[in-house]
């Protein structure tokens, strides 16, 4: 039997814009989760949240925590170089 795990990760920023940014980056991994995981990610004020509902194991718990988390660091990259060449 599974037992039913939830997680939220906020991450902050600091501004409004540079969160929508990194929450529309993320945000496409939520419409493909499998059966028995919900993710739904939400910009709010100058932070990024993300609630996690699974009924599909640890190990795929923690992936889904760990494809978020480097997603966002991917897109906080970009992010970086975007503002260093331009003014975003």
């Amino acid at each position: 039997m599974v037992k039913k795990l939830e997680a939220t990760v906020t991450l902050e920023y600091a501004d409004a814009k540079s969160a929508q940014a990194v929450a529309d980056a993320v945000s496409p991994d939520n419409l493909k989760a499998p059966v028995g995981l919900a993710v739904k990610t939400v910009r709010k004020g100058c932070a990024v949240v993300t609630e996690i509902d699974a009924e599909t194991g640890f190990a795929k718990f923690i992936a889904t925590i760990d494809d978020l988390l480097f997603s966002a660091s991917t897109a906080e990259k970009a992010l970086r170089i975007v503002q260093s060449v331009s003014c975003f």
